[in-house]
């Protein structure tokens, strides 16, 4: 049986390689021979050593995986970075769209016009193309019209561990 010391630049490069977030059951099934508790042991040494030399970024649980992100502090530059690779932001129609349905999934398109007050149809296309927005399913009204919520590329984009990490509505609101 390996020990989280004997691990831990396992998990390290795992994790670094990985192009989404690697769940806890994934790292247990490639390094094999390793108890759960002593992959989480791994990752808090590793974010402990991390912090203590003052890296510039950590490791955090989004999507119910484990992932590597920039610390707040470097946002400035990484957002420089983007910009010049031309990664697409996300339109003020499109937050609000995307907002709706993750507070409201799963959602009917038209409960989202009624909310937004414009049609919404093409902006729900563009983010099920961004696979931030996916079909979850039909409702029971008359032509079962389809149900939309949001995708583990959501939770990845806005770094959440799931839907109930998102904001309280309460906490949105002006004071």
């Amino acid at each position: 049986m390996k020990t989280a010391e004997e691990i831990k630049p396992i998990v390290e490069s795992l994790i670094f390689a990985a192009e989404e977030p690697v769940t806890l059951r994934k790292l247990a099934d490639i390094i094999g021979d390793v108890e759960h508790d002593k992959i989480l042991e791994a990752v808090a040494h590793l974010r402990n050593d991390y912090e203590a030399q003052g890296r510039s970024f950590q490791i955090e649980e989004v999507a119910g995986g484990y992932r590597f992100y920039t610390k707040p502090d470097y946002h400035e530059w990484v957002a420089k970075l983007r910009k010049k690779s031309g990664e697409a932001k996300l339109s003020q129609a499109s937050l609000e769209t995307l907002a709706i349905i993750a507070y409201k999934q799963p959602v009917l398109r038209a409960d989202v016009e009624a909310i937004r007050g414009v049609q919404s149809g093409q902006i729900i296309r563009l983010l099920m193309e961004k696979d931030l927005v996916k079909v979850a399913g039909r409702d029971e009204s008359l032509g079962h019209p389809l149900l939309y919520g949001t995708t583990k590329r959501f939770l990845e984009y806005f770094g959440l561990k799931d839907i109930h990490d998102l904001p309280k509505i309460e906490e949105l609101e002006a004071p």
